[in-house]
């Protein structure tokens, strides 16, 4: 496993945990396509092939269309959007040698718009139409694409939301009500990886704690 971001020292705690021969790291900003083709080589000069992609890198941007500035929303679809593209984009030839497959990180904003972020939602909309796109495209060479749409995650990005009970009631109902843990994304990101999931491709799934099941109206009974 090749494992990229930006900086080195969050790199190395990450790689830390893994099998020295069996993982690398590569320093890479994946909005760069120069940087993203230089990591699909260094990932190929590692080991040999790419088996599966998966483009987790992001960014949140909070902000009405009115209140997004030209530099913020280049800078978030560069980030959300363009750089699964470039990535993917640059890996394909290799996975369809392998007949791997290509696993985004969306959103539930994937599926859906929400209040004051018009350039997060716009990328991660984006992402589960290019990973369609990828499906339909390359399903004839073995490859398969789908997307992951994680509802609120506990991550470092998300900390203050979490400690705040008000900040947490504008989030919207969810059946299971805690944040999701980073591990039970990365189950699902597996499981799509993995044989099992052979017959599975351009779909978006929710792993979102029940935040996109229900049809927006209030509990009657209560």
């Amino acid at each position: 496993m090749m494992i990229s971001g930006r900086t080195e020292k969050r790199l190395s705690e990450a790689a830390s945990k893994m099998p020295a021969e069996r993982s690398g790291t590569f320093v890479a900003n994946v909005s760069s396509r120069p940087d993203c083709d230089a990591l699909v080589a260094a990932t190929v000069k590692r080991f040999g092939r790419i088996d599966t992609v998966v483009n987790a890198a992001g960014m949140n941007l909070v902000g009405t269309i009115e209140e997004t500035s030209d530099q913020d929303w280049d800078e978030c679809i560069a980030s959300d959007l363009s750089g699964v593209f470039y990535m993917s984009r640059a890996a394909v030839p290799h996975i369809k040698e392998t007949k791997g497959s290509i696993v985004n990180i969306g959103s539930v904003s994937s599926l859906g718009g929400g209040w004051s972020h018009a350039a997060y939602n716009a990328a991660k909309g984006g992402v589960a139409n290019l990973t369609r796109s990828a499906a339909c495209d390359l399903g004839k060479f073995g490859v398969r694409a789908n997307t992951v749409a994680p509802g609120l995650t506990v991550t470092g990005m998300v900390d203050a939301i979490m400690d705040d009970d008000e900040l947490r009631k504008g989030l919207g109902p969810h059946s299971i009500e805690t944040g999701g843990q980073p591990e039970e994304i990365a189950s699902a990101v597996a499981f799509l990886a993995s044989d099992e999931a052979a017959w599975i491709t351009g779909i978006v799934l929710p792993v979102d704690g029940g935040q996109t099941c229900a049809d927006g109206g209030p509990e009657w009974d209560k």
